[in-house]
């Protein structure tokens, strides 16, 4: 058997599949017949149930972010597992099982791999996040001509994708796999947020700047984690109305409000142990320094659109012994399977964060409606509309 042999699949895989292709920034998605790919040595083909539409998929499709084009986005799935590559006799995998990907997908092999720290894995970044490719230098992607299509993380925003066995993990049946998609991404990436980034303790006061799909998880996550206060500031009355069924025990608009004194108030004049910021905007990194107490940590998540910068008051960090610790996704091995039994046991709510689904075919106007703020909490791809 080589190395390009499947050990396991599905007699019912079609060779062509459809696909949302980005091809040009101006264009914007649009759905395409392509290939069906094929998983190689360590990887699976899964049967997209649904795919996350993320903010930070819009840095690429409107060119803030350089990203190989054509190219297929979608990097926060979940589906059945259709075929499985070799390489994976170790790993539990087999066909029929629904599983849940991780954004972040760890070669395995790395020197941060092999010490555990997922999130900074060299060829992750260097192959897929630079050139659209896995960890053999090639995509799965291709036109039915043949011609290669970048992958962004394992391109899900179509009807078949080829993920890496590091970043699957099996989710039990009493799992709803439409709202689930948001698990990989929006859950983990709070979830790697609090307990990674800020290594939140018991009785600890927190505030979540920015309440989208990330943000949202942040909250409920955050006080899962036994925060004593969690307060959530966005500039939409419309965002925070939901975040008290969360787990918030305030919120602040801080077009209404100003959120250093709101914060200050609710804290007996201390301001709190952790802000989260989770947009990637000037505005949002300020507010969250100011929010923050003396030796408190600031945990910045968003990605922002392009190279940004955000000022810092020197003096105040280093007298009141501030931490700004940035927090990119999370430990995919270790932390996606916490994330789906934090789902799957109720102890966090994915299925309110999820406000809207669209059918594969109207993904771009998905991307839009979150572009212009009409997308509460998270939006997903429904492969089944």
């Amino acid at each position: 058997m080589t190395s390009n042999e499947a050990v396991q699949s599905s007699p019912t895989i079609p060779e062509t599949m459809r696909a949302a292709v980005l091809r040009d920034h101006d264009e914007g998605l649009r759905v395409e017949t392509i290939r069906t790919p094929r998983p190689k040595a360590g990887e699976v083909l899964i049967k997209v149930a649904a795919c996350g539409l993320c903010h930070s998929d819009l840095h690429v499709i409107g060119g803030a972010i350089a990203f190989p084009l054509p190219a297929v986005l979608g990097h926060e799935v979940t589906g059945t597992i259709v075929e499985v590559g070799p390489g994976n006799e170790h790993t539990g995998l087999k066909t029929g099982q629904n599983v849940a990907g991780g954004f972040l997908m760890p070669c395995g092999q790395c020197d941060a791999c092999a010490s555990g720290h997922d999130e900074l894995c060299g060829p992750f970044f260097d192959l897929n996040r630079l050139k659209g490719l896995l960890y053999d230098g090639t995509t799965r992607l291709a036109t039915l001509e043949g011609d290669p299509i970048s992958m962004y993380s394992m391109g899900g925003l179509a009807e078949y994708a080829v993920v890496p066995s590091t970043s699957v993990t099996p989710v039990p049946e009493r799992i709803d796999l439409v709202p689930a998609a948001i698990l990989g991404c929006a859950a983990m990436t709070g979830y790697g947020a609090v307990r990674r980034g800020a290594d939140l303790r018991f009785g600890e006061t927190v505030a979540v700047i920015a309440t989208g799909g990330v943000g949202t998880n942040i909250v409920q996550i955050a006080r899962a984690f036994g925060a004593a206060q969690v307060i959530a500031i966005d500039v939409s009355d419309d965002k925070l109305a939901p975040m008290p069924g969360y787990g918030a025990t305030a919120v602040v608009n801080s077009v209404t409000h100003d959120a250093r004194e709101e914060v200050l108030r609710l804290t007996g004049g201390t301001g709190v142990d952790v802000a989260f910021e989770a947009l990637g905007i000037p505005a949002t990194w300020k507010t969250a320094l100011d929010v923050l107490a003396d030796g408190g940590r600031m945990v910045p998540i968003g990605l922002g659109a392009g190279v940004q910068t955000a000022e810092v008051e020197i003096n105040r960090t280093v007298r009141r012994s501030q931490s700004i610790l940035g927090s990119y996704g999370a430990r995919t091995r270790q932390d996606l399977p916490a994330v789906v039994d934090l789902a799957a046991r109720g102890v966090i709510n994915y299925k309110d964060v999820v406000s809207r689904r669209f059918p594969l075919s109207e993904a771009g106007a998905g991307y839009e409606a979150l572009r212009n703020h009409r997308i509460q909490g998270r939006a997903v791809v429904d492969m089944s509309l």
